[in-house]
C-alpha cells in the first residue's frame, strides 16, 4: 500500500486511508448519486412529502412493480435512494424493526428511534471483520460463532455483531423516513450509509442532490416558521425536483408520498403513496401558478 495514496485501501470496508478516510464508504455514496434518481424530501406544517423520479429500465417491465417509497407502518413511510436490491433489504430491516417493537412495547416505533437503529445498523458495515487478524485457527467453539475465518486468519475476541455481519460491504442506499409522530409531529430524517442520520426541514439525495439542496435553502428561507400548508409543500417539494432538472413531469414519471396529520377531514395521521390523479393535480397547480 502506497502512503498517500488510496491504492490497497479501498479493497478493504474497515481500514482507514493515511488521509482518514474510508474508501469503501465513500463507494456506497458514490453508487446512490450514480443511480440516476433524484430525490427530494420537505417537512410542512401539518405534513411531510417527499418526491422522487419513477425510473422503469426496460419497456417490457411493468411499471406498477417500480417503487422508491414504502409504507414502513401506518404512520412511517420511507423513501430510499440507491441500488434497488439494496433499497429492498432496508426496507425489510426497517418493517422487521418497527415489528419487534410493537410487539415487545404495544405501540408504534416513533421514526426517530427508527432511523437510529437503520442507522446503528449502517454503521456496524463500516467497522465489521477488524477481529479478525494474522494468524490461523477457527474460533472456540465455546463463543458459538457460526463463520469460519479464512486461511490465514483467527479471532481475537468473541464476534458480537460480527457473528452476523462479518465482511458485508456497506449498503448503496440513502434512506428518508417520514412521520407525524405524536410528540415530535411532522418529522423527516435521512439515513446514510456511514450510519449518519439527524432530521431536516428539507432535504435532498441523489444525482442532483447538491443542485436540490440549494434550491430548497431558497425555498425553505422564505416559508412561514411554522412550515407551508399541505398544497404548498407538495408543491414546492414537486417543483424543486422539475427545477433542478429542468423537465416537466408527467404524474407517471414520480412518486409523492406524504405524511400529514388528516386525510378527508379525519383527525387521524397516516402515511400513504399519492394516487396518480392527486399529483396530476399538484402537477397542473403548478404549471397555472408558474
Amino acid at each position: 500500500m502506497s502512503r498517500g495514496s488510496g491504492s490497497g485501501y479501498d479493497r478493504h470496508i474497515t481500514i482507514f486511508s493515511p488521509e482518514g478516510r474510508l474508501f469503501q464508504v465513500e463507494y456506497a455514496f458514490k453508487a446512490v448519486r450514480q443511480s440516476g434518481i433524484t430525490s427530494i424530501a420537505i417537512r410542512g406544517k401539518d405534513c411531510v412529502c417527499f418526491v422522487t423520479q419513477k425510473k422503469v429500465q426496460d419497456k417490457l417491465i411493468d411499471p406498477g412493480t417500480v417503487t422508491r417509497i414504502f409504507k414502513i407502518t401506518k404512520y412511517i413511510g420511507m423513501l430510499v435512494t440507491g441500488l434497488p436490491a439494496d433499497s429492498r433489504s432496508v426496507v425489510q430491516q426497517a418493517r422487521q424493526q418497527a415489528a419487534e417493537f410493537r410487539f415487545t412495547y404495544g405501540y408504534e416505533v416513533p421514526v426517530d428511534y427508527l432511523a437510529k437503529v437503520l442507522a446503528d445498523k449502517a454503521q456496524v458495515y463500516t467497522q465489521v471483520g477488524a477481529g479478525m487478524l494474522a494468524g490461523r485457527g477457527p474460533p472456540p467453539a465455546d463463543w458459538g460463532c457460526p463463520l469460519t475465518p479464512p486461511a490465514g486468519a483467527r479471532w481475537l475476541a468473541p464476534p458480537t455483531a460480527l457473528s452476523q455481519h462479518a465482511y458485508m460491504r456497506p449498503l448503496g442506499v440513502i434512506s428518508m423516513l417520514v412521520s407525524v409522530d405524536e410528540e415530535r409531529g411532522p418529522s423527516l430524517f435521512k439515513v446514510d450509509p456511514a450510519g449518519y442520520y439527524v432530521g431536516y426541514k428539507a432535504t435532498a439525495v441523489g444525482t442532483k442532490e447538491t443542485e436540490a439542496v440549494n434550491f430548497l435553502e431558497k425555498k425553505v428561507r422564505a416559508m412561514p416558521a411554522e412550515g407551508a400548508s399541505y398544497d404548498d409543500t407538495c408543491q414546492t417539494a414537486i417543483s424543486a425536483l422539475q427545477s433542478v432538472l429542468a423537465e416537466d413531469f408527467k404524474a407517471s414519471e414520480i412518486e409523492v408520498g406524504v405524511a400529514r396529520t388528516s386525510w378527508d377531514g379525519r383527525d387521524e395521521r397516516a402515511f400513504k403513496v399519492l394516487p396518480v390523479e392527486e399529483v396530476d393535480a399538484f402537477l397542473v397547480a403548478i404549471s397555472e401558478r408558474d
